[in-house]
Order: C-alpha cells, then structure tokens, then sequence
C-alpha cells in the first residue's frame, strides 16, 4: 500500500467531503437491507413523519462521517487511524440506505448537513489532538448514543414501514459493532460533562433536521 503524506491525507478528506455532502459514496459491496422488503401502504402523514426520521438518520451519518475523517487525520497510532477509516466506510453505506429511503419517501437531506459535517470534523480532529485514547473513547460513546437514538426511532415508526425498520435495525447493529470495537482498542470513559453536552448537542441536531 502506498504511503499517503499529510497532503494525500488531506486531499482524500477534502474529497470524502464532497461525497458525504454532495453524493458519490464510496461504499462497501454490502446490499441495501431495505432492498428485499416490501413497501408498506403509507398516507401522506406517515410518509412525511417517517422521512424526517431517515433525514435525522442520514444528517446522523453525515457526522458520523466527519467525525471519523477528523480523528483519522490527527490520530498518532496508524492502526487506530485505520480503525477509523474502516467505520467511516460503512458509515458511507449507511449515508446511501439513508439517502435511497429518503427518495423513496419523495423527500430529500437535510440543507443543514454542511453546517453539522463542520462541527463534527472539527470535534473529531481535536479528540484525535488530545490522544488515542480520547478519540477511541469519543467514538465509543458517540456510537451508543446512536444506537439508542435509533432505537427511539423505531419505536416511533409507522408500524407498516418496514423497509425503513429493516434499514434502521442494520444500522444499529453496525453502530454497536463500531462502539464495541472502539473500546477494545482501548476506549477510554469520557468525563460525564462531555457525555452530557454530547446529548444535548444531538438534541438540537435531531430538532432542527426533521424539519430542515
């Protein structure tokens, strides 16, 4: 494998940038789980409540993304900033299962995606500053709060919307996949205070995108 200086680094996060917002997905060989499931029968109402909940799923996974991207770029050990690349890969098939669902709903993304990616590099690039450790347990933590978020949501799915259940169900066994992954290359707890101000964080996002 060729070796990637820090421009090659940058330039491959400028593109995986590009994708994560604009399209253009460099996902995995993985089929949509959404794909072999019957459409349900949904009125205009269900239709519109469960695309808001795919918009917040998908504007979860533009994060993600950017979270996964920052810490690689400033991670010290090559083996955790491959062990950040690898989630971000999948993360991208979940950005694609999103996104077809959306159009599927005849909605789109959210217009504030580009606003979050921002924010989320910018906290996964000083977590991988701070040290190994930090970014791992930064990773950790984030990905069980998603797996509980996403467990919220289906709950609150239109019972007969399978296909989005299928791809949500998925998506959370990934997410708890990673999380578990994280604390075994040696995660460490994060300080209550972060843990708190990361679910408020995650509050404001899911208010915000399920309508914008």
């Amino acid at each position: 494998m060729r070796y990637l200086t820090p421009t090659d680094r940058c330039l491959s996060i400028a593109d995986n940038a590009l994708r994560t917002l604009f399209g253009g997905y460099q996902v995995t060989q993985r089929e949509n789980p959404g794909d072999n499931v019957e459409e349900g029968d949904l009125d205009n109402k269900q239709k519109q409540h469960a695309a808001g909940l795919m918009r917040i799923n998908h504007c979860g996974e533009v994060c993600a993304q950017a979270l996964y991207q920052g810490q690689a770029l400033t991670a010290k050990l090559p083996e955790v900033r491959e062990k950040m690349e690898h989630a971000a890969a999948e993360e991208n098939d979940h950005l694609q299962w999103c996104s077809d669902r959306l159009s599927q709903l005849d909605s789109r993304t959210s217009m504030l995606n580009p606003l979050w990616y921002v924010g989320s590099f910018s906290i996964g690039a000083v977590a991988g500053a701070i040290g190994d450790k930090w970014s791992l347990g930064f990773v950790a933590e984030t990905e069980h709060q998603v797996v509980k978020h996403l467990e919220s949501h289906l709950g609150k799915l239109p019972e007969q919307d399978k296909k989005s259940r299928t791809i949500i169900e998925q998506m959370r066994d990934d997410e708890l996949e990673h999380a578990t992954t994280a604390i075994e290359a040696g995660g460490a707890k994060l300080p209550k205070p972060i843990t708190l101000a990361m679910k408020q964080m995650a509050k404001v996002m899911t208010k915000s995108v399920y309508w914008i």
